[in-house]
């Protein structure tokens, strides 16, 4: 006797359309939402190019329109589709994806001349469609743990960095004197952060040969500085990749694949091939009608 399978529910189709890009669907989904998001940001630099705006500016504005209610549908189905909407809405991704959802429905209420000025501001807010991108970098939440896992030794580096500076611009206030522009000490360590990181804007100068050996000093010492965090970064990165790289299991010649399946409950992804259950809340990932 054959048992036919249960069917998913619309709700678990729409999710795994959404949340997971391993799939027909979610990998056009995904592709959909990118050349919008591109398209918008495309379109905000235009707008803001007063002969392109004038001339084409019907145009803008309905294509702007169009992919405003595309991220509006796309945030409401991102609601619908969890267990735990409030969990969403207040996360990192749904705080981004209301940021640049909401300002063209704000120019509708601050229309008129004489609120202009404010509605350039709220468009501004558009920009934030860029951060959108970052759902789609898989390496992005490697990056991240580096960054969190090396915040320490930043730390420490940088806090070395504002002595150093404190200490050089001090000897430069002494040195060069209000002459060649060092009036006080913190315009003397502005002077001194300025040249040890290499930009050198040339609104100050020393003119002594003992500051000038000094800034020679710190111009040197400048280029032996960036390579510090860009070390300590990159050692965490490593590791970072070595470690998503592990087999949990232990078993040799056997590679743990981790794929874009989301948990419909609480919204946790990188499970592991046909795992049945969330890591992290043990909730059905495939759940039927």
């Amino acid at each position: 006797m054959q048992y036919n399978k249960p069917h998913k529910s619309w709700k678990s189709k729409l999710h795994e359309i959404i949340y997971e890009a391993d799939t027909p669907g979610g990998k056009l989904f995904d592709i959909i939402l990118l050349i919008a998001i591109i398209a918008s940001i495309i379109l905000v630099m235009l707008e803001s190019i007063k002969g392109f705006d004038t001339k084409y500016h019907d145009f803008l504005n309905i294509s702007e329109w169009i992919i405003t209610i595309l991220f509006s549908i796309e945030y409401i189905a991102r609601i619908i589709t969890v267990k735990k909407p409030f969990k969403y809405i207040f996360s990192f991704y749904g705080i981004v994806d209301f940021l640049s959802t909401i300002p063209k429905y704000l120019s509708l209420i601050f229309a008129g001349t004489h609120a202009l000025v404010a509605l350039r501001a709220l468009r501004l807010l558009r920009v934030f469609r860029i951060l959108k991108l970052a759902r789609y970098l898989g390496a992005s939440n490697m990056l991240v743990n580096a960054l969190k896992a090396s915040r320490a030794k930043i730390m420490v580096f940088l806090f070395a960095v504002l002595i150093s500076c404190i200490i050089f611009g001090t000897l430069m206030y002494l040195i060069e004197g209000d002459k060649s522009g060092f009036s006080s000490i913190p315009i003397s360590v502005y002077w001194c952060i300025v040249t040890l990181t290499t930009v050198g804007f040339g609104d100050i100068a020393p003119v002594t040969p003992l500051g000038q050996f000094i800034a020679a000093i710190i111009m040197i010492l400048g280029y032996g500085i960036i390579a510090v965090p860009t070390g300590i970064v990159s050692a965490e990165y490593s590791a970072q990749g070595k470690k998503d790289g592990q087999d949990q299991s232990n078993l040799p010649r056997r590679e743990v694949h981790l794929n874009s399946q989301s948990c419909p409950n609480c919204s946790a992804d990188r499970h592991k091939d046909n795992a049945k259950y969330c890591y992290k809340c043990g909730h059905l990932l495939n759940e039927p009608s």
